[in-house]
């Protein structure tokens, strides 16, 4: 049984023989290796070429504004798993990471694709911004999507990441056609879904990456990178200030048991 159309395995990214390894067609310890930081070398690894000026500090910016965010749900998790299993390093790093999806880091990529339909609707609309947006989002909602990348359960005004963001692209000369989308549907969302929601990180990501060329179908990919380097830094702190056991006892401190209950069972009283 065929999956796909390939029937031989290929891959542009990586080639080697005794002497030299090549990667996107350059020579990895002759012109990368001390010639490249990580956040350019991702970019080469992902598109082929290197990134111009634009693209180099975008992309670098991004990572540094997702990479940490406290104790959040994936850094819990991977605290906990690394408690229970301090060999596995590598475990609790992927525990955190398997948590990426709609809520936490997938968003950037969900945003990237609202975007790029409003992009691609604006000439339907005399590219009037607010118009394909109020549009494109109106579809969103009858079909009970949610907007992603905008509302914040701390920072009720713009995440102060977003300016930061904007700034940097700009100052870099990015393109600034999708932070000008991203504007205009905060712009139009009280009208269509009665609240006024203002742009997050995880739509500040997305605008600035595809304003200097970054793939779409990448987008997820840069949360997920970043918030690895953050969960690498949880996780040296837990191996030296163990809190994971910490944290599933607060968890349990909290817990009120709601199912049914043999004849005279006595829960165990919350301890002070």
């Amino acid at each position: 049984m065929k999956i796909g159309k390939a029937t031989v395995p290929q891959s542009a990214i990586c080639a080697h023989n005794p002497d030299t390894i090549v990667v996107r067609g350059e020579d990895l310890c002759q012109d990368l290796i001390g010639q490249l930081g990580f956040g350019d070398y991702f970019y080469l690894l992902l598109t082929g070429k290197r990134p111009d000026a634009p693209a180099s500090a975008v992309l670098n910016a991004t990572l540094v504004a997702i990479a940490e965010h406290g104790l959040v749900p994936s850094v819990q998790a991977a605290r906990m798993t690394l408690a229970a299993a301090p060999d596995a390093l590598q475990g609790a790093v992927a525990a955190g990471i398997l948590g990426c999806g709609s809520v936490i880091l997938g968003a950037s990529e969900t945003a990237g694709r609202l975007f790029d339909q409003i992009h691609r609707e604006g000439p339907k609309h005399g590219d009037d911004l607010k118009a394909a947006a109020r549009a494109v989002v109106g579809e969103w909602r009858a079909r009970g999507q949610a907007v992603p990348g905008y509302g914040h359960p701390v920072h009720k005004a713009r995440d102060p990441r977003v300016a930061a963001l904007f700034r940097v692209s700009k100052q870099a000369g990015g393109g600034q056609r999708y932070v000008e989308i991203a504007e205009a549907v905060e712009q139009v969302l009280p009208e269509v879904i009665g609240k006024d929601l203002r742009l997050n990180v995880s739509a500040a990501i997305p605008a600035v990456l595809l304003g200097v060329g970054f793939p779409l179908n990448a987008l997820k990919g840069v949360p997920m990178l970043a918030r690895c380097a953050g969960l690498i830094a949880h996780m040296s702190e837990e191996l030296e200030q163990p809190i994971g056991f910490a944290l599933s006892y607060q968890a349990t401190l909290e817990q009120r048991y709601t199912g049914h209950v043999p004849a005279g069972f006595v829960p165990v009283q919350k301890i002070d």
